[in-house]
């Protein structure tokens, strides 16, 4: 391994080890500011972005479906992040007030992220839905619809 690469591979561990202070909100698909990506050149034209980011997911998830949410949660969408490259971590919380379920799902870097096919993730939340379908008892096409979808940019 090059110098260049065992740099960026130290960083981006120190990164992860600092954990992410989620300070600027952009809605989904909304482009990244230049002054919040690092960027490191390795030789030959070869960039590599260090940022990380976190999507942030927010659905409606009443009191008395909990239990399906998170079981869905577990069997469709916990164990296909689990296999992509740059996922890092994803905690997923429930507010009893507004009754949402919030997933904060942590990405080495946007690329990886934004580069997963559509038709993957199409593919993933119908497995979800069905699921979720299954758990409530509801023919609900989206039982726990999603409400906001965005990312936070460690500063």
């Amino acid at each position: 391994m090059g110098m260049g690469r065992f740099w960026v591979l130290a960083l981006l561990m120190v990164t992860m080890l600092l954990g992410v202070t989620p300070a600027n909100v952009a809605a989904a698909g909304a482009s990244v500011p230049p002054s919040s990506v690092s960027t490191s050149s390795m030789g030959a034209g070869n960039v590599v972005e260090l940022q990380t980011v976190v999507e942030i997911l927010r659905l409606k998830v009443p009191a008395a479906d909990r239990e399906a949410w998170l079981v869905a949660e577990r069997q469709s969408w916990e164990p296909w992040l689990q296999k992509q490259s740059g996922f890092l971590e994803r905690r997923v919380y429930w507010d009893s007030t507004s009754e949402e379920g919030v997933l904060l799902i942590n990405w080495a870097s946007r690329p990886q992220w934004q580069g997963i096919a559509a038709a993957e993730v199409e593919r993933v939340q119908e497995c979800f839905d069905q699921l979720a379908r299954r758990g409530t008892g509801r023919s609900d096409p989206h039982p726990f619809p999603l409400l906001f979808s965005g990312e936070l940019i460690p500063q």
